[in-house]
């Protein structure tokens, strides 16, 4: 790896998990399993693939599943936590907002506790050539959520969020699906990210979600976000039980491995 790979990363795991019924009765949405393995563990041995020595996880909904599967280690990596006392009506910036010590020791990796991908897609934002970088890849006809433009610098644009297959129907530029795995550079976390996560927590914006706060960064401020293009990756965002199929299939034994 090379030495400005992060050696920090922040998972996103607080949520409910409502969507899928009655597999996150009794545990976490981070801790459903794909073909066997926890949504949770696929995420840290891929940071672990990359190096990663020190990862904070923001629980909340069954917080006591999470930190008894993964412990204080997993692996070589050191597993710390933050918790969310308000997860059933908070969104994902402020469980951010949460881990912000952490954001503000160094470059840093942030993933969604809910997304089952090859380890390349860290690979793919580790080794862009630019300091701040998230992995993207083509929207479908079967996603739906936030979705982005990239320029032809390689640069994302605009974000457009609750997209859905309708809006492939209509004539536009091509739209790529965020897979929630970021990069970012600690210039940035400390002068531009962590000050507007405080700014959204102070004006009362706890329901928020990071793509709105990176939708505020790149198309008001500036943020220089690079797509690390990963279409011919297998990932897969589970929020529902149709996800966690098309997930199984698609990470089914005997597929390519990561």
């Amino acid at each position: 790896m090379t030495t400005n790979a992060p050696k920090r990363a922040v998972i996103l795991a607080a949520g409910l998990g409502s969507r899928l019924g009655t597999l996150t009765d009794l545990r976490p949405k981070p801790l459903v399993e794909v073909n066997g393995t926890p949504i949770l563990y696929n995420a840290l041995r891929n940071l672990e693939a990359v190096e990663v020595e020190e990862v904070t996880i923001v629980v909340g909904y069954r917080k006591d599943a999470i930190q008894y599967a993964c412990g204080r280690r997993f692996g070589g990596v050191q597993i710390n936590y933050v918790e969310s006392a308000v997860f059933d009506r908070t969104g994902s910036a402020y469980s951010l907002w949460l881990a912000r010590d952490t954001l503000l020791s160094g470059d840093c990796y942030i993933l969604e506790g809910d997304v089952f991908f090859d380890k390349d897609a860290l690979y793919r934002v580790t080794f862009a050539d630019t300091p701040d970088v998230a992995a993207v890849a083509p929207f479908n006809p079967n996603m739906q959520g936030s979705a982005v433009l990239v320029a032809e610098s390689g640069f994302i644009s605009a974000f457009r969020l609750k997209q859905t297959s309708a809006d492939l129907n209509r004539s536009g530029p091509t739209l790529f699906k965020t897979m929630n795995i970021l990069r970012l550079d600690s210039i940035t976390l400390r002068k531009t990210i962590v000050p507007l996560l405080d700014d959204f927590i102070r004006s009362g914006a706890t329901q928020a979600y990071i793509e709105e706060l990176l939708a505020v960064l790149v198309e008001s401020r500036g943020l220089q976000l690079a797509a690390a293009r990963c279409d011919d990756l297998r990932w897969c965002e589970i929020d529902s039980a149709d996800d966690l199929q098309v997930a199984e299939r698609l990470f089914a034994s005997g597929s390519p491995p990561s």
